[in-house]
C-alpha cells in the first residue's frame, strides 16, 4: 500500500508540472486559434508544450502502477493533491505570489473531491449489457460537452477557461470509462481487444479531452482552468462507473459526508472565483501577430499564471 500512495504522490507531481508548463505554451498561443486544430499544430511547435505532456503522459504511467499497489479509494484522493501544487509550480514557474483566495480555494477544492472520493468509496459491480447504454453515454457526454464549448465561446477570460475546464474533466472521465471497458476485454485474448470499438473510442476521447484541456489552458490562468478539470475527472468517472460498470456506493451517513465535501468544493470555487490571480493572465495582452516557435511579445503588462 505505501509503495502505492508514493506512486500516487509521483502522480500528483507529474500533472502538476505538466499542467503548468501546459499553460506556459498554451497562454502564447493566438486567440484566433481556439477551438480549432491549429492550436495543436501551434503547440507541437513549441517544445515546452512537449514537456507539459511528457508530464502527462508521466502522471497517467504513475497513476496506472498506483493503482496496481492501492486500492482505488486510497489512489484517487492522493492524485487529486495535484491542485494545489499547479498553483504552487505555477507561482515559482510565473513569478507570482498566490493570494489568500487561491491557496484556501485550490485546498479546498482538493480536499473537498477527496471527501466525496473517500465517502463513496466506489466498490466493482457487474458491467451492463450491451452497447445502447454506452451509446446513450457517448451521445449525452457529447452534447455536454458540446453546450459548454459553446457557453465558453461566448464569453472570455476565466469564465471561458472555466467552462472549457468542466468539458474537458467530463472528457477525461469519459475516456477513463473506455480505457476500463477496453481492459475487460483483454479477459478474453488480445485479439479481442483491437476488436473492440471501445479501444478506438478511447483514443478518439482521449485526443479530444486534450484538445479541451489546452483550450481551457489557453482561454484562461491556471486557478480558473486547472479546478473544475481536476474536479470534474475524478467525479464525472464515479458517475459512469455506476452506470455503465454496475459500481456500488456507500450510502447512510457517508451520503451526509459526500454532500460536505461537495460543499466544500463549491466554498473553494467561490474563493478561487475571488482570487485577484483571475483578474490577470487577459487574452487582450498579447499580440497575436507577433506569435511564433518561441512564443509572441507582449504588448502589455508582463503576463501570470
Amino acid at each position: 500500500m505505501i509503495i502505492g500512495l508514493l506512486f500516487a504522490v509521483c502522480a500528483a507531481a507529474s500533472n502538476a508540472l505538466g499542467t503548468v508548463f501546459q499553460r506556459k505554451a498554451a497562454r502564447l498561443a493566438p486567440p484566433e486559434e481556439t477551438m480549432r486544430p491549429a492550436l495543436l499544430w501551434d503547440l507541437l511547435h513549441r517544445p515546452v508544450w512537449l514537456v507539459g505532456i511528457a508530464g502527462l503522459i508521466g502522471g497517467f504511467i504513475f497513476q496506472a502502477a498506483a493503482l496496481h499497489f492501492a486500492a482505488l479509494a486510497l489512489v484517487q484522493p492522493v492524485v487529486v493533491a495535484e491542485l494545489p501544487l499547479s498553483l504552487a509550480v505555477a507561482a515559482l514557474v510565473f513569478q507570482t505570489r498566490p493570494d489568500r483566495d487561491a491557496v484556501w480555494g485550490t485546498v479546498a477544492v482538493s480536499a473537498g473531491v477527496a471527501v466525496v472520493l473517500v465517502a463513496t468509496a466506489p466498490q466493482h459491480g457487474h458491467p451492463v449489457r450491451g452497447e445502447l447504454p454506452w451509446l446513450a453515454a457517448g451521445v449525452v457526454s457529447v452534447a455536454v460537452c458540446a453546450l459548454l464549448v459553446v457557453a465558453g465561446l461566448n464569453v472570455t477570460g476565466p469564465r471561458r477557461a472555466a467552462l472549457f475546464g468542466v468539458a474537458a474533466g467530463i472528457g477525461f472521465g469519459f475516456t477513463a470509462a473506455l480505457i476500463n471497458g477496453a481492459v475487460h476485454r483483454l479477459d478474453h485474448g488480445l485479439g479481442e481487444l483491437f476488436a473492440s470499438w471501445q479501444l478506438y473510442a478511447m483514443i478518439v476521447a482521449g485526443i479530444g479531452s486534450v484538445f479541451l484541456a489546452q483550450n481551457a489552458l489557453q482561454a484562461g490562468p491556471i486557478v480558473a482552468a486547472q479546478p473544475p478539470i481536476t474536479t470534474c475527472d475524478p467525479l464525472a468517472s464515479v458517475g459512469y462507473g455506476v452506470l455503465l460498470f454496475g459500481e456500488q456506493l456507500r450510502g447512510g451517513y457517508w451520503l451526509l459526508a459526500a454532500l460536505a465535501g461537495t460543499g466544500i468544493v463549491l466554498g473553494g470555487t467561490v474563493l478561487l472565483s475571488r482570487s485577484p490571480l483571475i483578474a490577470l493572465d487577459s487574452p487582450g495582452q498579447l499580440n497575436p501577430s507577433s506569435a511564433g516557435p518561441n512564443g509572441p511579445r507582449p504588448s502589455g503588462p508582463v503576463q501570470r499564471a
